[in-house]
Parts: structure tokens; C-alpha cells; sequence
């Protein structure tokens, strides 16, 4: 499992991108983390469409070219990959490049993360404890830390965390995951508490389980019509870093489509 486990699936070119906008973000720029994975695949999607200038972050070489063919060349876009979003000269490197091509950073999307689960908790083996804290909430504070003194520059700035439904109560089996989504969680509310006056808005998006190929592979005999689309968590997280939203702040809000 690597940050952005889950790979979107085919290509999305610039018209099939365009549309009707939900909100305006022509104005904004915004870092997606995990842009090759389903559901940042899908927040780039609805920022692109909301004419947002876009920062797609994964770790991979090749395959935000190869999703996004048609963004490699737009001066809307920034394709940064290779990117360990867990070391921090790594991040402060793409923090950097994107200042110097655009000028500014409106938004950050944390959407990395990953799941791993079937054991208890005295069996879970230490490796598992540290990778899902490593991209679940790591990768976060990484980030965060890299962006916040730019908005902080700047008096204004949106965050948006990936956070879980797993996060607010411990189950059987998921208590290494369901650990990390709540740190993803409380840590929402403290840099909402930090930063509020700043002029920063942070909140998070619990979703429950997305409707991804993955998921379908994994669980045969789930009834995905009750999974989340990731589409649609997207889109809630397009209204929480829109002017929309402005009055919300630390809020963990559900996405749980009919799950």
C-alpha cells in the first residue's frame, strides 16, 4: 500500500473536466495530496471544473502524467510527483515550486491515506500501527506544517482533511485504522482552533466506505449501491474550500452516501 493507494482508473482529458462549476475557485490555488488515488483523482476533478489552479501531489513517477495527459502542459496545473509526502525536505521542495509558479496557496486537500485491518490490536503487527500512521496522519501533519506559514503570509487559507466514519469509534479488527482517522480527527479541531482567527478555516470529511474498484474487488458480497461515491465526497469537500463554507470551522463532517 503506498500514499494514494488506490488508483484511479483510466484517463480523465480536459473536456471530459469541464463543466457547470458548483463553486468558483478561478482565483484559488489549490495542493491536492494523493492526486492519483480514487478519491483525490476525484477532488481534482471538481476543483479543475471549478477552475481552480491545481497542485496534484503523489509519490508515484508516472501516473499523474498519465491520468491527467491533458493537465502536463496547462499553466493551471502542476503535476508534482515523486513526492514523499512523509519527509519533509521533500515537501518543503514542492511547497517551494509551487510558490514560485503560482504565487500563492488558497487550499490544501489531504486526501492521502490508507487502510489496512483483520487483526486485533495486540496482534497487529508494529509495521502496520506505523504505516497507516504514516500516511494517515504523518502525511497530514507533514503537509500542514509546510503550508500553514503561507497562509498564515497570506491571512487566509482553506484546509481540508480525510478523516473516516472509522474515526469515531473503535470496531473489531480496525482498531490500528480507526486509531489514525480519529488522530486525523481531534488534529482537525486543533489547528481549527489554532488558526481560526488567522483567517484559516480547517475542517475534515468522514467518509464510510467508498464505492472504488478496489473496495468492489475486496468485498464481492457488499451492497456497493450503500457506498459512498467518491464524487461526491469530493464535492463536499469542493464546498468546504469554497466561500461557501466560510462560516464553518473544526467541523468533521459525515459523507456516508447510504452506508
Amino acid at each position: 500500500m503506498t500514499q494514494g493507494d488506490s488508483t484511479a482508473s483510466g484517463q480523465w482529458h480536459l473536456e471530459a473536466l469541464l463543466g457547470e462549476p458548483m463553486y468558483d475557485l478561478d482565483d484559488r490555488v489549490a495542493i491536492v495530496t494523493g492526486a492519483a488515488g480514487n478519491l483525490g483523482g476525484a477532488v481534482a476533478r471538481a476543483f479543475w471544473a471549478a477552475e481552480a489552479r491545481l497542485v496534484l501531489v503523489d509519490r508515484g513517477t508516472d501516473r499523474l502524467p498519465q491520468l491527467f495527459p491533458d493537465l502536463v502542459d496547462s499553466p493551471r496545473a502542476f503535476l508534482a510527483t515523486s513526492v514523499n509526502l512523509a519527509d519533509t525536505t521533500a515537501v518543503d521542495a514542492m511547497v517551494s515550486a509551487t510558490l514560485e509558479r503560482f504565487g500563492q496557496i488558497d487550499v490544501l486537500v489531504n486526501a492521502v491515506g490508507g487502510w489496512r485491518g483483520g487483526t486485533a490490536v495486540h496482534e497487529t503487527p508494529l509495521d502496520t500501527w506505523d504505516l497507516l500512521m504514516d500516511l494517515n496522519v504523518r502525511t497530514m501533519i507533514v503537509v500542514s506544517s509546510a503550508v500553514i506559514p503561507v497562509m498564515l503570509k497570506q491571512g487566509s487559507g482553506k484546509i481540508v482533511n480525510v478523516a473516516a466514519r472509522a474515526g469515531l469509534s473503535g470496531s473489531s479488527k480496525g482498531g490500528a485504522y480507526s486509531a489514525a482517522k480519529s488522530a486525523v480527527i481531534r488534529l482537525t479541531e486543533s489547528m481549527s482552533a489554532e488558526l481560526k482567527n488567522s483567517g484559516i478555516s480547517v475542517n475534515c470529511v468522514l467518509p464510510a466506505t467508498i464505492d472504488t474498484p478496489q473496495n468492489r474487488a475486496d468485498m464481492p458480497k457488499s451492497d456497493v449501491g450503500r457506498w459512498v461515491k467518491p464524487q461526491a465526497i469530493a464535492d463536499v469537500i469542493l464546498f468546504l474550500a469554497s466561500d461557501a463554507a466560510q462560516a464553518i470551522q473544526g467541523a468533521a463532517i459525515p459523507v456516508y452516501g447510504r452506508g
